[in-house]
């Protein structure tokens, strides 16, 4: 699990990190050559879809969604566990409804050899990745609603795990 979280925290950072440097060159090359870096709009959009579906498994990783918890000390036990699987199960329907979404305008993408317009930039493979991204995240969620208890916290598949920080 630490290897995954590493993986996807060193790609959500580069993606990060070349978004500000793209943006920062650009901005530069407009105020003193007098123009923008060619493509640099696509290459942006490209990394910000990058960044943000990394971030949507690590955030599930960590349980750091927002989660409405103010009345799990007065539910009982049996329904606090059932609480915990069905609200793991929503997000599981949820986030597999989307990845089957996201597969099929991969595959429409591949199929038209959809590219970006200025730079030509295969889209296919970051609707793949991004397709991926969701199913993994779907699978974690999976794991929670599998594993929950009354003591469990709910959405942190890492709560079982010690933390070396």
């Amino acid at each position: 699990m630490k290897l995954l979280e590493r993986a996807l925290g060193l790609v959500a950072a580069v993606a990060l990190f070349g978004m500000m440097a793209l943006t920062f060159a650009d901005v530069i090359g407009r105020k003193l050559a007098g123009g923008s870096i060619p493509g640099a709009v696509e290459v942006t959009e490209l990394l910000m879809l990058t960044l943000i579906f990394t971030a949507i498994p690590l955030t599930s990783l960590h349980g750091e969604h927002i989660v409405f918890d103010l009345l799990d000390p007065l539910l009982p036990r049996g329904l606090k566990t059932f609480q915990h699987r069905l609200a793991n199960v929503v997000c599981l329907g949820a986030l597999l409804g989307a990845a089957w979404l996201v597969l099929g305008r991969a595959q429409r993408a591949a199929e038209y050899g959809d590219t970006t317009a200025q730079l030509g930039i295969s889209l296919g493979h970051f609707y793949y990745a991004t397709a991926a991204l969701l199913v993994l995240c779907a699978v974690m969620h999976l794991v929670l609603a599998v594993r929950a208890t009354p003591e469990s916290d709910a959405f942190h598949l890492l709560a079982a795990e010690p933390h070396d920080d």
